[in-house]
């Protein structure tokens, strides 16, 4: 459905080091850097994170997150650690989550933003 999502943020330097380290366990790369954005993914650019003056103000209660895909749990597992070590705030340790479905397994982050992000895995049936 979507081509790419982008997000505004005050300090671009923060949010490169903070999305590298969260993005690379989950074998998303970051693909281009200017003086004023940065764009992930893989082999194309499906996240642009880019320093604006007027970035959307956080509202933890809106229900907007982002999530990503992981390749597996231990990659959910390095997500969590990755954003926790490097600025982001916990919002849900990695694990199952039967409430969503059996097979549902993830971990929640919240960035330096405020951004809610969520990598989850799908475990075998």
């Amino acid at each position: 459905m979507f081509d790419h999502v982008s997000i505004g943020v005050k300090d671009l330097d923060r949010s490169l080091r903070f999305y590298d380290a969260i993005l690379t366990p989950l074998g998303y790369e970051r693909l281009s850097k200017t003086d004023t954005a940065i764009g992930y993914g893989l082999d194309r650019i499906s996240l642009w994170i880019a320093q604006v003056e007027n970035p959307v103000p956080a509202d933890r209660s809106s229900g907007l997150h982002f999530c990503f895909v992981a390749p597996d749990a231990t990659a959910v597992d390095a997500f969590h650690a990755a954003g926790i070590s490097n600025g982001g705030e916990d919002n849900g340790l990695p694990g199952l989550r039967p409430e969503y479905s059996q097979f549902y397994y993830a971990g929640f982050i919240v960035d330096p933003d405020g951004y809610r992000l969520e990598a989850f895995f799908k475990l075998p049936e």
